[in-house]
């Protein structure tokens, strides 16, 4: 009873102890979400080459993948892996070192084989990509596909999406490839379970299934 009355007793100012708890809990709360609240996008820009924008700036790119159009709002920094990946849905390029050193997200760029975690989604507008779904027809394996199946040139398969990518653009740029020829287009790719015997050899398959 004696807590309860000095609680509802006013002080000089005519607020309770109670009440000024309750006034300071509440101003804490907003300060505290004002603070933990992420900050307001920026209005979209539109992309322009001559354009200088901010890390965070969102600008909207139209974006051919596999055939399709697609309009999507991306960060500047954004690669073209994390857009395919996380924006599109296209799962098939893998994240490895994402660095440019393992090979495992290869997509073809205007049919030459590129590495997507460094290449900017911004920079990717008006070109051709083509993934390794980009490859199948419904959802039947196209011919690479096919020939690393056929001569069992994966273990893990992680790194196989990039190897497969790899030599689909060797053929197109090169239909009837030396074993040079297709152990340099094959070059940028790693596989660490060592399978490159077996890479080859799909390659060789898949050059001879396309020629005929």
């Amino acid at each position: 009873m004696a807590d309860h009355q000095q609680d509802t007793e006013l002080d000089e100012g005519g607020c309770s102890r109670r009440g000024f708890i309750q006034f300071i809990g509440v101003g804490v709360g907003v300060v505290g979400a004002t603070l933990l609240s992420p900050p307001l996008r920026k209005p979209l820009l539109a992309h322009t080459p001559d354009r200088v924008l901010s890390a965070t700036d969102m600008v909207m790119v139209r974006l051919t993948i596999n055939g399709t159009a697609h309009a999507v709002a991306v960060e500047p920094r954004w690669s073209l892996l994390y857009v395919l990946r996380e924006i599109i849905g296209l799962t098939g390029s893998k994240i490895g070192c994402d660095r440019g050193e393992c090979g495992a997200c290869t997509v073809l760029f205007d049919d030459v084989p590129r590495y997507s975690c460094l290449t900017l989604a911004v920079e990717a507008e008006n070109h051709a990509i083509t993934t390794v779904e980009g490859l199948m027809d419904g959802e039947q394996l196209g011919q690479v596909q096919n020939a690393f199946v056929e001569e069992d040139a994966f273990q893990c398969g992680y790194c196989t999406p990039g190897q497969i990518m790899a030599v689909e653009g060797l053929l197109r740029k090169t239909p009837s490839p030396s074993a040079d020829e297709i152990r340099h287009g094959c070059s940028g790719n790693l596989c660490r379970c060592a399978a490159y015997k077996n890479i080859f050899a799909a390659a060789d398959r898949a050059a001879r299934m396309k020629r005929k």
